[in-house]
């Protein structure tokens, strides 16, 4: 365990009683009825919170902001559309190309479903400035990167999460 340091030690504790309230609050967030039986995990939420605030998109570009593979995404993409959750259109610029997009059936649902959470972030996030709002998000994705490593590992979490090449 790290050598104590008693101006962390506060806050730390503050984080850890927070994040598992947190953590259960998103858990409880109820998943509409019509896609309970699909068993969606959290990146299926990622991938559908892109699609409803960013529009259409193809998966490379999915992939990109999700920062995950192509493949990956395009699996999710494959189980989504089985549901009939998300569909692939032709782009009308580029025949070659297909856009990734909600199925206008479920959109109200997702809408509902995700615009709560976004509300909060809205919320929380609002009175900072966009410096305090960057630095919020590099410490959760310092945090992620943190929770990667063994516990023995004491090397500083490079800047804006990324974790160093070992």
């Amino acid at each position: 365990m790290p050598t104590p340091d008693p101006e962390l030690d506060d806050p730390v504790r503050a984080l850890l009683l927070l994040m598992p309230r947190l953590v259960g609050r998103a858990k409880r967030i109820p998943v509409p009825a019509e896609l309970r039986s699909m068993a969606l995990a959290p990146r299926h939420l990622s991938l559908l919170s892109h699609l409803l605030f960013d529009g259409p998109t193809t998966v490379n570009e999915l992939a990109g902001r999700l920062e995950v593979a192509a493949t990956t995404v395009s699996l999710m993409v494959a189980d989504l559309s089985r549901h009939g959750v998300v569909e692939r259109i032709e782009d009308d610029a580029d025949r070659r190309r297909r856009i990734v997009r909600i199925a206008e059936p479920h959109r109200p649902a997702i809408e509902t479903w995700l615009t709560g959470s976004a509300s909060a972030w809205r919320r929380a996030l609002a009175p900072l400035t966009p410096r305090e709002r960057s630095l919020v998000v590099d410490t959760l994705r310092a945090f992620e990167t943190a929770l990667e490593r063994p516990v023995d590992d004491d090397r500083p979490t490079p800047p804006h999460g990324r974790s160093a090449t070992r």
